[in-house]
């Protein structure tokens, strides 16, 4: 009886740390999705050659990982995603609970966005029910991608190199000049710094926003907090504290 009881602790440690395991595996492939040999998983995650080999093998087994090559090479498998489509997660569904959440904290209007063919996508909303409010538009916004702060806190997410190519293409005439792409570039240092990009009145008279980035296995998202200018000035700071919490929830359920 006391063999028995002493036992199933360890049985149940042993199986919890193979979990353990197998998740940091699927995870260090998940980030080289070119694949990654037994040695340097080994490496990356400081376990026994013959560990990762083991746990490849029932991995592999079930389809959460295939072979790249004949030389030991591994990548993740399509069990993987045939799961992901059977759970049908969209960011809306992830997103739209805390969206409402942020507007009701915040007492004004947030957008949820992404980005399609180089401009702002607004993808959901939340209007704040108040007299003097925002309400955006859905859909495409037809304006320069650097003019709003969604704009500008996604392409703080990109490379120097692919922030001066979609200028290249979004950035008017009159504004491709060396100085103003210099404080362009100024402010996008600043927002990758601080990861709040902020608006007053570039996009419309009277309008500001603040907007942080979701790093997403979904691709790049991002929210907004819309609000009168005269009013925004005034709140400004109590606006980063929930905008930092609703990216930490976002990130924690769906976070790349």
């Amino acid at each position: 009886m006391s063999a028995t009881t002493k036992t199933e602790p360890q049985g149940r440690q042993s199986g919890i740390q193979v979990i353990a395991r197998a998740a940091a595996i699927l995870r260090e492939l998940g980030d080289h999705p070119d694949g990654r040999s037994l040695a340097e998983l080994g490496r990356a995650l400081e376990l026994p050659r013959s560990t990762i080999q083991r746990i490849i093998g029932a991995l592999e087994t079930e389809g959460f990982v295939e072979m790249v090559s004949h030389h030991g090479g591994y990548r993740l498998g399509p069990e993987l995603g045939r799961l992901l489509y059977h759970t049908r997660i969209d960011a809306i569904t992830v997103v739209r609970p805390l969206l409402e959440k942020l507007c009701h904290d915040v007492n004004e209007t947030v957008a949820f966005c992404g980005i399609e063919n180089n401009q702002v996508l607004v993808i959901d909303r939340i209007v704040a029910e108040r007299a003097l409010r925002v309400v955006p538009a859905m859909g495409v916004m037809h304006v320069p991608f650097h003019s709003t702060s969604v704009g500008k806190v996604l392409l703080a997410t990109m490379s120097d190199e692919k922030i001066s190519d979609l200028l290249a293409e979004t950035l008017p005439t009159k504004d491709r000049t060396k100085q103003r792409k210099a404080a362009l570039m100024k402010e996008i240092h600043q927002i990758r710094r601080t990861g709040i990009a902020e608006d007053y009145e570039e996009y419309a008279e009277e309008l500001a926003a603040f907007a942080v980035a979701l790093d997403t296995y979904l691709g790049p998202f991002a929210v907004a907090i819309l609000a009168p200018a005269s009013r925004a000035r005034a709140r400004r700071q109590e606006y980063e504290e929930p905008l930092r919490v609703f990216k930490a929830r976002v990130e924690e359920k769906i976070g790349r």
